[in-house]
């Protein structure tokens, strides 16, 4: 199992791993906010405390996070959905996670997860905001090992 550097351009950090689960299976996991602590690596994903059953576009789930041992709460916003292969919502300070699921072959799946930072704000992308404070480089290893969990989580 190898998880895979993805290019998308500059302002994204992309990664991906393939999986012995249906996109279908894979999906439905990945789009239910009430079960990203379930796979999250990050180490800051909670519980959700409120989410709809079933995201659609413009709908709205709030998780609880802990960063550097200080809780807190997000509420963020789906902004794209195409049912059974991508999903993705805003972060209330401005950027984006996606997660596109793609069947390669049957019951095998490539899972592509992306944080992006483009366009979160004059003075976030005028002082490389991410890149400066480390987020870029932290969230590219929390992508790596919650993909090393969803590989693990399918595998076994």
């Amino acid at each position: 199992m190898s998880v895979t550097v993805v290019d998308n351009g500059p302002g994204q950090v992309s990664r991906s791993v393939e999986v012995d689960a249906p996109a279908a299976e894979v999906f439905a996991l990945i789009a239910d906010p009430r079960r990203h602590h379930e796979f999250d690596g990050s180490g800051t994903v909670g519980a959700n405390i409120d989410a709809p059953a079933e995201l659609v576009a413009g709908a709205r789930f709030s998780t609880k996070m802990r960063m550097a041992g200080v809780p807190y709460r997000i509420t963020s916003t789906v902004t794209a959905l195409n049912p059974g292969r991508l999903i993705e919502w805003r972060h209330p300070f401005g950027h984006h996670w996606r997660w596109e699921v793609e069947e390669i072959a049957p019951g095998r799946s490539r899972v592509t997860e992306t944080f992006d930072f483009r366009d979160t704000g004059a003075l976030k992308d005028r002082f490389d905001y991410y890149e400066r404070t480390g987020f870029a480089r932290r969230n590219a290893a929390g992508i790596e090992e919650t993909l090393r969990r969803l590989h693990d989580r399918f595998s076994a």
